[in-house]
């Protein structure tokens, strides 16, 4: 199933992150992607702070390649993997224990390679002259009906 959504300010993708947040649960893994200055950090930030609170300061793992957020319904992973250069770094980052007991949101998921996870939410960031499309698809049947109630 996907469901398209057209964004025209970064704070209308940062609502459309609060609604995804929404209906994510333990255990789900958001692959975003696009390319530079689609708006993927900005969902990010939105989607974290709907759980820590918009008050904290949340900056993009650019850097560190992830960030950790704590909350009482579950640890938060926002991984930017633009700087790896093998697909089995990740495993020194720990999303073994991320993509399974956390929610994680992965930047440039493609960088996983064969070790992505196989049913990761896919949030694609395409630019539509001065707004984003954001197309989100889930495959299987609870992410589907989490996904028809956005």
């Amino acid at each position: 199933m996907e469901k398209v959504f057209i964004s025209n300010s970064e704070a209308e993708t940062a609502q459309i992150a609060v609604r995804l947040a929404k209906v994510t649960k333990r255990g789900d893994v958001w692959a975003l992607r696009g390319t530079l200055g689609m708006g993927k950090s900005v969902f990010a930030r939105a989607f974290i702070q709907f759980f820590v609170g918009s008050e904290e300061e949340v900056p993009s793992p650019t850097f560190t390649l992830v960030q950790n957020y704590y909350t009482d319904a579950f640890d938060i992973f926002h991984y930017d993997l633009y700087r790896l250069k093998e697909a089995s770094e990740i495993f020194e980052l720990g999303v073994e224990e991320a993509f399974y007991d956390g929610v994680s949101l992965v930047e440039w998921p493609e960088k996983m390679g064969s070790f992505a996870p196989r049913d990761m939410w896919q949030v694609e960031f395409v630019a539509q002259g001065e707004a984003r499309k954001i197309t989100i698809s889930a495959t299987n049947e609870d992410k589907i009906r989490r996904l028809a109630n956005v």
